[in-house]
């Protein structure tokens, strides 16, 4: 079990089992494609080596610079020998979902996915995604996995607004900001809503700014009309060469990217200041999940104990992220407080929409983010 129970020592950051669950039995193809759990694949030594035997693991859409991908899998490979395969690494969630519809029964198929939190509901509802928990199931927070095990939060954080304090004169802090003048086709997003879950967080973000509710996005669709009408938004696809470029002064995405976005161009001379807004604080998690049909059940399987030990977690944590099992960590004293001190500060504890509303969301949104920032 991953160092997170059993109290485990603080230093002990190292994907073991608990109670001698590890086991030293063997695992044939059939039970790894079905096993629910690593006990049903035969202990954690069983699922290593059918790991190992398939020797790849295909991921989607991971950037290296999205919450600290790189060292994740660089740390997966060093530690099993197994190579990650990442297609289309700045893809988006509905991508994510399409591969696995449109690849069924291929060997290039994704075996993992790392979804919005919408995408994985509507992912499950599909019966495309497979029953596993991680040893560390339990100490996922309730609200942040699904019962059945279909998919489970693995890091996520708040929408924050990032901006190029060398380009603009003051940078806003909150939504009512941005609907100020002096921001001319300066405000973007990391995608389109209907298909990016960081999108799609800032127009729920815009809509708790606004009068909404997790129940009432359309606020936030009305906020980006407003702020296209009055010309401060751009359809420009926000990156870190955007802001280099200074096509994007201000973004509104997760604050885990724009933190990471102001130490990456710190060295370019880029000033980049972040902030998690007051009048719409939205947090949420990705997560993940792995596909029913994986052409490696064995390493999807495996990928996910290790994304959900304290060495996997606390790399999130790296790239300033939150990790799920947080509260737990810090609790069993495997949490790296020096990185968390990082983090950019927020008042209270998150909430978040229920799996109905934010399906009833991506709805509305779907309907009408065209017509929003159209013209």
């Amino acid at each position: 079990m991953a160092a997170l129970t059993c109290g485990v020592a603080a230093t002990a950051l190292v994907l073991s089992a608990c109670g001698g669950s590890e086991g030293s039995g063997t695992a044939d193809a059939e039970n790894v494609a079905t096993a629910t759990s690593m006990e049903e694949a035969g202990g954690l030594d069983a699922l290593v080596a059918a790991a190992q035997k398939e020797g790849t693991l295909n991921a989607i859409a991971l950037p290296r610079d999205w919450a600290n991908y790189g060292q994740l899998i660089d740390g997966f490979t060093d530690k099993y020998g197994i190579k990650v395969n990442v297609e289309n690494p700045n893809g988006s969630s509905e991508d994510e979902v399409r591969a696995i519809t449109s690849r069924k029964g291929q060997s290039k198929a994704p075996d993992v996915v790392d979804l919005g939190s919408s995408f994985a509901h509507g992912a499950a509802q599909q019966g495309l995604l497979a029953p596993y928990r991680v040893a560390a199931f339990d100490d996922i927070p309730e609200g942040q996995k699904d019962p059945k095990a279909r998919w489970y939060n693995d890091y996520g954080g708040y929408i924050s607004i990032g901006c190029d304090a060398k380009r603009v004169k003051r940078c806003p802090t909150t939504f009512a900001e941005l609907l100020k003048p002096e921001y001319p086709g300066k405000v973007s997003l990391n995608g389109d809503p209907t298909k990016s879950g960081a999108a799609f967080a800032a127009v729920y973000a815009a809509s708790l700014a606004n009068g909404g509710s997790f129940a009432d996005i359309q606020p936030g669709l009305d906020f980006f009309a407003e702020l296209k009408k009055n010309g401060n938004y751009t359809s420009v696809e926000a990156t870190a060469a955007t802001i280099a470029a200074g096509e994007t002064p201000i973004i509104i995405d997760w604050d885990y990217l724009n933190t990471g976005y102001a130490e990456k161009l710190k060295a370019k001379g880029v000033d980049w200041e972040v902030a998690v807004p007051d009048d719409g604080q939205f947090a949420q998690y990705y997560s993940q999940a792995i596909n029913k049909d994986a052409p490696h059940p064995a390493a999807a399987r495996l990928w996910q104990e290790y994304v959900y030990s304290a060495v996997g977690q606390n790399t999130y944590l790296y790239g300033f992220a939150r990790p799920a099992l947080m509260i737990a960590m810090a609790k069993n004293g495997t949490l790296d407080r020096d990185a968390a001190s990082k983090l950019p500060p927020v008042i209270g504890v998150p909430s978040f929409p229920s799996e109905a509303q934010e399906t009833q969301a991506k709805r509305t949104v779907a309907r009408g983010w065209g017509k929003a920032v159209s013209g």
